[in-house]
């Protein structure tokens, strides 16, 4: 047997690949939108993909089932029920997929979502202890999947809450101990809301250590899961509709077409969104006018669906080489309106200071001495209610990231702003996303509220002094 996990760490995300070397043919899970590692994997292995099986309608990521099926001539799998705009072999439960002597067992799981399947993998067709199990949101480790990614649809959370029940109890939890666990996701996903760091375990050790796996009642479970699930980023709902549909593959050999200044301004002017990937301290000292800065080192592609619109083109103030990346991970998440690149971004931020502007970043006690000055200073905390609930600097209003672009109504455009998070990186996309949205003083706070808890007693709620 061929077994190979994909982690793709910016968004938390897992795929697989199983194949039979016997005979040649695989399947892939879950896939991730940029599919050549799979057919380079398969290709160096002898192995045909003849099968995509999603484990459910994916809501964070924009999947890979179409490129597959384009490029191989697989076939695309979900679980019964699933309703998509494109050809498609649903699996019911209890089916077995022989690809030679390692089969595949389709368990309807539903709970996470109403389509949601689990994957059982069998070195052979007559084991009695699987390899594993491909979990997708139904089971993580250290969590499970939350069931109320599809309220704004009409589907209430407690009923697929009780039907993540059923699926655990009665469909995971009776596999034996030493199976395998390989689920899709992994810590930092808004999947769920206690995920392990860690990428696979085991039925026995997600019995004994997973909080939601504990003995407890249905309507205990219920409670449980329903309650303090991260926000989800403003483009899973996008996501989870283009996953139903037939949609434009994305190209992951081209990088975007080169542009000069005056091209990137003509485009900035008629609308498009100047998105400057370098690193917040780059940014900081001297940046296009109305660039929104996400840096590309970190969770690059959910950080900029949350300030980004979907349907809006986009252009990139890139390190020269990293164009392309840029556009592979935004195409992750459906962000596909990429017309181009700013050609020899260093030189034209030097010869072109007319159109630069640095950005301002303040200390800890930079931003005591502004409160001090600025009666009216409008403190903007962007973290999620789970890091806010910790604590936060008096005075400051609370608008997770994900939530700012629909709340800047909140808040006072003539108001000098400080906006800040945990460490720095979501307030630099903040502070930008502001600043391009026409606010006068915006700035953002090195170090975040860690800084201003060193800096201050935390064990005392009272205004900064100095």
């Amino acid at each position: 047997m061929r077994f190979v996990q994909y982690y793709v760490d910016c968004l938390s995300q897992a795929s697989y690949l199983v194949g039979d070397e016997g005979t040649g043919r695989a399947v892939v899970v879950d896939p991730r939108r940029d599919v050549d590692v799979y057919l380079d994997d398969a290709a160096a292995h002898g192995l045909s993909i003849e099968r995509v099986i999603e484990t459910h309608i994916h809501a964070d990521f924009l999947s890979g089932h179409l490129e597959l099926a384009a490029k191989t001539g697989a076939a695309i799998s979900y679980g019964a029920g699933a309703e998509v705009g494109f050809p498609m072999e649903p699996l019911r439960d209890g089916q077995r997929l022989g690809l030679g002597d390692v089969t595949l067992e389709a368990l309807a799981t539903p709970g996470h979502t109403p389509e949601s399947i689990s994957i059982v993998v069998r070195e052979h067709p007559d084991d009695a202890v699987p390899y594993g199990v491909l979990t997708g949101d139904t089971m993580f480790i250290g969590d499970v999947g939350r069931p109320d990614l599809l309220s704004a649809t009409g589907i209430a959370p407690d009923d697929l809450a009780r039907a993540l029940y059923r699926s655990l109890h009665e469909k995971l939890l009776v596999l034996p101990d030493a199976t395998r666990v390989f689920p899709a996701h992994g810590a930092g996903s808004a999947c769920g809301k206690n995920l392990s760091t860690e990428t696979q375990s085991t039925i026995g050790e997600q019995r004994r250590t997973n909080y939601a796996l504990q003995p407890m009642t249905e309507e205990a479970f219920v409670a449980l899961v329903t309650e303090g699930q991260p926000l989800q980023p403003v483009y899973f709902s996008y996501d989870a509709q283009r996953n139903r549909q037939v949609h434009a593959l994305l190209d992951e050999e081209d990088p975007p077409p080169s542009l000069t200044v005056d091209d990137l301004v003509a485009r900035r002017d008629a609308g498009a969104a100047v998105l400057d990937t370098r690193d917040p301290i780059d940014f900081a000292a001297g940046h296009l006018r109305g660039s929104i800065n996400v840096g590309l080192h970190g969770r690059f592609a959910e950080l900029g669906g949350d300030v980004l619109a979907p349907d809006r083109p986009v252009v990139l103030v890139s390190e020269p080489g990293t164009e392309l990346e840029a556009k592979v991970r935004l195409g992750r998440v459906g962000f596909d309106r990429i017309v181009g690149a700013l050609a020899d971004p260093l030189r034209v931020l030097v010869e072109h200071d007319d159109l630069v502007a640095p950005s301002s970043r303040l200390t800890v006690d930079e931003l005591d001495a502004r409160a001090r000055e600025v009666g009216a200073l409008q403190l903007v905390d962007v973290r999620n209610p789970a890091e806010t609930a910790g604590g936060t600097i008096p005075g400051a209003a609370t608008i997770p990231l994900p939530q700012l672009t629909a709340r800047m109504g909140e808040m006072e455009p003539a108001r000098p702003t400080v906006v800040y998070c945990a460490s720095g990186y979501r307030s630099s996309v903040a502070a930008s996303a502001l600043d391009a949205a026409g606010f006068d003083d915006v700035s953002d706070l090195l170090g975040g509220y860690e800084a201003w808890k060193q800096r201050h007693d935390p064990g005392q709620e009272k205004e900064p002094t100095g």
